[in-house]
Order: C-alpha cells, then structure tokens, then sequence
C-alpha cells in the first residue's frame, strides 16, 4: 500500500482536554509480525512490554512561549510565538495581527493579567513571514517568558486558548531542559507512578532531548511529500544514553521510543554514525539540529518500537509512523480508532508499534 496523508476525523474526537488520571487514557497495539490490533489501557506498559526492554523518552521542557500584547501604531490586538532567541537577546517571532506590521514598530507586550510589562520592538521581517524583535527588558529571556508568555497550544485544542489545567497539563512530569514550543505529547500519558510500575518490571529509562518546534504542525501542501520543506529542531543524545541503548540491544532488549521526537533524535544520531561506519554501528553521541524526514520507505537503525499518539492529517508525523509501522497496518489502525471512539491528537489516546 502506498503512503497515505489524508483521512477523515469526527470533530468530536478531538480530544479537547486531557484524562484526569493519564493513565486511564487507551493505548492501541500495533504487533507488526503478527499484523495484529489489540485494546489496552497506557497502564498496562508493564505488563505490555517486556523485561530488559528500555523507554526512552523526551526530557524537553515546554516554554511559556505565546505572548500576546498591543501596537503602539494602532492600538490593535497583537499575538505572538516565541521561537528561540538569536544573537545576545533579539528573539525570533512568528506574529498574528490584522493589518501589516513594519519594521521598528513598537508592541507593549502584557502579562496573563493583561497588565502592560514591557516593549518590543520589530525589527525586521525574516524568512518564512517571521520576525526579528528585542524586548525593553533587563530580564533574562526565560525569567521574562516566565511572566508574561502562555501555554501554546495547538490551534485544534480550543483555538489555542490555554486554561490554568494546561500549565501542567501540557507538560511531561520528566520534562527537564526548557526550549520546546510543543509538548512531545506520547510522554503526556506517563505520571510518577506508572514510571516507578515500569522500572520494578525490569524494564530500563533512557532520556534524550528534542525542542519540538513549530514546524511539528506544519500541514503538507505539496502532492509529493518528497519535496515538503522538512523543519529543523535541535535535538541530543549524550554518550552515557547512547551506551544505555547499545548495552540493551547487545542484551537483546528492545529500545522503544516514546515519541516521533525521539525517534528523530536517535535515527538522526543513527544516520550520523552510519555516514562514516557500517549501518550496524552503535549509537554515539550525537547533538544538533535535524532535518530529517522520515517517510517510507525507510530503514530504521535505532528503534525497535513506538510510543506515539493519533497524528494530524496531512503532516510528516503520520509518515513516520507508516514508515515504522506499515502503511497498510497503520492505516487499519486509524480506522479502527475512529470506529473505537478514540481520543485524537495531543490530549488524545496513543498506540504502541512494537
């Protein structure tokens, strides 16, 4: 069966808000040898998986990066996301507002109160409609996102509007290093709990880091996904992690990703060894920005199985679970979930491919 990026999904299984207890959310297993569906709940993992089998998961922290605030110009609403800092402190913006902005224009930028805090200024518009700006703060980046940014949401969770459950919902009880504008939403469905039942099975937890950035939601609209322009984000693997990895392979264990984030950080380290040794080469570290785009058909070098939630139409995530999964396996599975009443999306429910 041929790749496939569309499918149609009732707007009511949307998931809009998370399951009060994470692991009561379904979990859909995939078994590619058997070809084979089955029902359980994310927690039965310790049951599911197998002794000497290792987790791994993504320890990137979410940043309070949407910012809203008002044009000195106009007086007109102004909505912005953060996406990383560039030079000592100008930041690089994606910017939401009615009418043309221009360069040197002033926003008062306010807080979750919607009380004013500081300025910003616009410098220059960059690449792909973004923009260059500086903020009037004596303020570290992180203390000042700190006070006056939001959870970003995805649009399709009520618009994007965050609530105060979001603050901890739309985060990982493991996340650690701060840099992500999106949650890597296969770890939402973990709690301190279920970790502690994972590890008294024998089974091993690995972390590795990847900013999920905006490009994670960005459609394909282009016929040919060959030539959709693949997003960047930094990712790393340190030597002590890439050691844990080979040691479970060389005990015939399995690494199982939680997560496409993951996933891209130990294929991208796979590639990287692979360039200058043999493909059966083991992991080393790795650290980096990754471009790579993995649809089928693709050869995996570092996984053996998959922790990932229902992906959006049209977007490079459900191509990577093909290329893992198969596509006429996968495509069976989104069509049983819909038949299911599964949760779709972040706050949705997640399958494991093993």
């Amino acid at each position: 069966m041929e790749p496939w990026i569309d499918y149609s999904l009732p707007e009511e299984l949307v998931a809009q808000e998370p399951l009060r207890n994470r692991i009561d959310a379904r979990l859909m297993v995939i078994d590619r040898a058997r070809q084979a569906i089955s029902h359980h709940h994310i927690r039965d993992l310790p049951r599911l998986l197998i002794a000497g089998d290792r987790l791994v998961l993504n320890d990137t922290r979410v940043i309070p990066a949407q910012l809203r605030g008002q044009r000195t110009a106009t007086g007109g609403r102004w909505q912005g996301l953060y996406l990383g800092q560039i030079g000592e402190g100008d930041w690089q913006l994606v910017c939401k507002t009615r009418g043309r902005l221009k360069p040197m224009e002033q926003i008062t930028l306010i807080d979750r109160e919607g009380k004013p805090v500081t300025r910003l200024w616009l410098l220059e518009r960059l690449a792909d409609g973004q923009w260059l700006g500086r903020p009037e703060s004596d303020l570290p980046t992180r203390e000042l996102l700190d006070q006056i940014g939001r959870v970003p949401l995805p649009p399709y969770i009520r618009g994007g509007n965050m609530v105060d459950s979001d603050v901890e919902d739309y985060q990982t009880v493991f996340a650690k290093n701060p840099g992500a504008v999106a949650a890597p939403t296969a770890g939402l469905h973990f709690t301190e709990k279920l970790l502690r039942a994972i590890k008294q099975s024998g089974i091993d937890i690995s972390a590795v880091t990847l900013h999920v950035g905006l490009g994670t939601f960005q459609p394909i609209a282009v016929d040919d996904p060959g030539e959709h322009p693949m997003h960047s984000e930094w990712g790393q693997l340190t030597s002590s992690t890439a050691q844990e990895l080979n040691e479970t392979r060389a005990a015939g264990g399995r690494n199982i990703a939680v997560g496409t984030t993951v996933t891209r950080v130990l294929e991208s380290a796979a590639a990287a060894k692979a360039a200058s040794q043999p493909i059966i080469a083991p992991l080393a570290a790795w650290e980096g920005n990754t471009e790579l785009f993995i649809r089928p058909p693709y050869e995996f070098r570092a996984i053996d199985g998959l922790l990932t939630n229902f992906h959006f139409p049209r977007t490079t995530l459900l191509l990577l679970v093909q290329a893992f999964g198969g596509s006429e396996l996968v495509r069976q599975a989104y069509d049983e979930a819909i038949r299911e009443e599964y949760r779709f999306y972040s706050y949705g429910d997640a399958m494991l491919i093993l």
